[in-house]
This record gives C-alpha cells, sequence and structure tokens, in this order.
C-alpha cells in the first residue's frame, strides 16, 4: 500500500528546509499555523514568521508590501480565505504589481470534510487563473509538494499552491525530476487521455486500471501546472487518444477542465468529458463519502472515460 502524507504537511516541512537555505524567505499565517504547518518555519525562524491573526486582506497587504521591499513572501490560510475573502487585495495589491508572493493555501475542495460547504472551496482555480500574472500550481502527492515549494521560491511574480487538508497516497519517487508548465506523462495509453490534478491523480491511475480490465488503453496525465498549462501534452494526447477526460476536485467551471477544454478548442479537437463537481456548493460530510457523493472517484472517471470514447466513435 502507498504511503500516505497530506501536502499540507509535506508543505510545512518544505517550507522549514527552504527557511535554512534563503534568508530572503518569509512567510505569513493567518491565525492557522497548525492547521497549514507553517508553525514548523514559525518555530525553526520566528524572526521571519509574521502571524497576522484572523485578519486575510492584511496578510496579503502585508506580504505585498514585504515582496516590495525584495523579499519572497510566502502566505498560507485556507483555500477559502485565500481566494476568496482577500481576492481585491490578492489581484490589486500582489497581481497588479507583479509581486513576489507566493500563496499557499490549504484545506482546498470537498476533502476539508465535516467542515462544510463554507469552508470547502471549489471555485479557488478559476478564481486565481484568471488574473493577470498569477501562476497556479496543485500538486498531486508530497513529493511533487515539497518540489514545488522550493521551485516558485525562484519564479518571479505572484503564484498560487492549492494544498489539501488529508492524507493522499505518495505517488513520486524522490528521485523524480519535474519541470514547471508541463505535465507528467504517469501512464502510457492510446484509447482516452486522462489529465487530472491533485487528489483525483491517484483516482485516474485507478481509473484506468479499471479501463485496463475492459480492454482499453488510458493515458494518464498529472497536469499539477493549471497556468500556465501544458498545451503541448494536451495536443499530443488528443493527437493520439482522440479522447480526453479532465478529473479536479473542484467545479468543472473554470478549473482544470475549462483549462483543458480551452486548449483543445485552441489545438487538435476532441471530445472531452470534465470530472468534478457540477456547479453545486459542498456540505458537511466524511471526506472520502463526498467524494462518492460527488461523482469524484475512480468508478466516475472510468465511466466518463467510456462516454468520451463513444463520442470519439
Amino acid at each position: 500500500m502507498a504511503e500516505m502524507i497530506a501536502t499540507r504537511v509535506a508543505y510545512g516541512r518544505a517550507l522549514a528546509r527552504l527557511g535554512a537555505q534563503r534568508g530572503d524567505v518569509v512567510v505569513l499565517d493567518a491565525d492557522l499555523s497548525k492547521s497549514t504547518m507553517t508553525h514548523e518555519f514559525a518555530k525553526a525562524y520566528p524572526e521571519r514568521f509574521v502571524q497576522m491573526g484572523i485578519a486575510e486582506q492584511d496578510m496579503m497587504g502585508t506580504a505585498a508590501g514585504l515582496a516590495a521591499a525584495g523579499k519572497v513572501a510566502y502566505a498560507s490560510t485556507f483555500a477559502m480565505f485565500a481566494a476568496g475573502r482577500a481576492y481585491d487585495q490578492v489581484r490589486n495589491s500582489i497581481c497588479y504589481s507583479n509581486l513576489n508572493v507566493k500563496i499557499c493555501a490549504t484545506h482546498a475542495g470537498l476533502t476539508v470534510g465535516e467542515d462544510g460547504g463554507s469552508h470547502q472551496c471549489l471555485e479557488d482555480i478559476a478564481l486565481m487563473r484568471v488574473i493577470p500574472n498569477m501562476k497556479v500550481f496543485v500538486p498531486s502527492d508530497a513529493v511533487l509538494t515539497e518540489w514545488l515549494v522550493r521551485q516558485v521560491a525562484d519564479v518571479s511574480g505572484p503564484v498560487y499552491v492549492r494544498l489539501g487538508r488529508p492524507a493522499v497516497p505518495v505517488i513520486y519517487h524522490p528521485e523524480q525530476r519535474f519541470e514547471l508548465g508541463k505535465a507528467v506523462t504517469l501512464r502510457e495509453g492510446s484509447d482516452v487521455a486522462i489529465v487530472a490534478c491533485g487528489v483525483m491523480v491517484a483516482r485516474a491511475l485507478d481509473a484506468a486500471d479499471i479501463l485496463a480490465q475492459q480492454g482499453i488503453s488510458a493515458r494518464v496525465l498529472d497536469m499539477f501546472s493549471i497556468k500556465p498549462i501544458d498545451a503541448e501534452a494536451i495536443d499530443g494526447a488528443a493527437a493520439h487518444c482522440g479522447a480526453i477526460v479532465t478529473a479536479e476536485e473542484h467545479s468543472v467551471i473554470g478549473g482544470l477542465g475549462g483549462a483543458v477544454a480551452e486548449a483543445v478548442t485552441s489545438g487538435i479537437c476532441v471530445p472531452v468529458e470534465r470530472v468534478g463537481v457540477n456547479d453545486r456548493f459542498g456540505k458537511s460530510g466524511k471526506p472520502d463519502q463526498l467524494m462518492e457523493v460527488y461523482g469524484l472517484t475512480a468508478k466516475a472517471v472510468a465511466e466518463a472515460a467510456m462516454r468520451a470514447i463513444a463520442r470519439k466513435r
């Protein structure tokens, strides 16, 4: 069985290591450091940690000021508050001036669980990727998360990294090589391509196993870079497979599915089926039960693949 580590836990570990390597890194949190895991950085480097309290808008404005002064600012809170409550400050204080702020938002999507619809942000990818200058990444496991946290420190300008609450399977070997803006091909296939991000990558791999039992060959892409999107990988999947399924723990409107559909219409046009939350709010429940209720399962991805293949034919 695969090792299970939450991406927010990997974030905390990576941030503490990054602090040892770079004295220009500062971290801000909005009264949630034990949940976002920034408390590890705070313990090691208290002089470079700012606890802003429950004041997310103020946190983003302060992060912008620190970045303008030459710091690399990592700002963390729950996705609902980072993308929702502080949207004006993210747009106007950070992105408009193209400042070096890395917004690492935890507790995204349905897997927040019992906190319910008020805290289950299903719109953040759409909100963040539409802002000019913002780059958007959604890591699928701990290994990719740790690499991203280090890598984005060297990226000029604002970045949004979407992280989750529960433990998820470790997919990658520690020596795996990644490239910003490039998808990772986890499995080759010729009948359909499954393009997934975040917690849905592991489910996409399970869906490929289900399809293989029916004699269907599925390519699986981890599209952790939402913006910039890897249009070359999408074109390759379209040309070779002729049908695409997207899978995300986010609204089907404006997220990974929307980004892939936009790329398809600008490139090689093939059927695209989107697996995600269908224009609904979340609700309170156990994470796995919610994923089942909202159709974010390996079975649902496999069924979407069958529909995409039928449309191709």
